[in-house]
């Protein structure tokens, strides 16, 4: 199999586990650590598809990731976001130029927002006083899948 082949088929992967991450957090409020180590392990077939070179282009990549890592530690350590969503995003991360991941970031952020927003209004409306937990792997597979639009359309040009 070719490489031209390979990148669609990585990105249909992905978006798959992707969707699949979305609608099982939002059922169980839980990711399944396949469906990251997935995400995490396609990263380099990822890199070598998109001609990276092992110095410094795959380094820079693990570098990021790791500062990633780091920074969502602190936030799942203060309870602000569930371990899954963490690990998502850390092999997300593996996966997108810094820019790209950072405006996946912003796009996270909207998203995770809105359905903070309709969960809220969902409990309002239940009558419900429960504390809320927010499925933040929804927006998380949202912001990747759009992150991943503009590589694929650039591969039926």
């Amino acid at each position: 199999m070719g490489w031209d082949i390979a990148l669609p088929i990585l990105i249909f992967v992905l978006g798959g586990l992707l969707v699949s991450a979305g609608i099982e957090d939002a059922r169980t409020r839980e990711i399944a650590n396949w469906k990251t180590a997935a995400v995490a392990l396609l990263a380099p077939a990822w890199w070598l598809a998109n001609g990276l070179h092992v110095w410094p282009d795959m380094a820079m990549q693990v570098g990021i990731a790791l500062a990633v890592f780091a920074v969502f530690l602190a936030i799942f350590h203060f309870g602000l976001m569930g371990g899954g969503d963490v690990k998502l995003i850390v092999a997300l991360s593996l996966w997108l130029p810094f820019g790209a991941f950072v405006s996946m970031l912003m796009v996270m952020s909207i998203a995770g927002g809105i359905v903070t927003i309709v969960m809220m209004i969902e409990r309002r409306l239940a009558r419900d006083n429960k504390q809320i937990e927010i499925p933040y792997g929804v927006a998380i597979a949202v912001a990747g899948i759009l992150a991943l639009r503009e590589p694929l359309l650039n591969q039926f040009q």
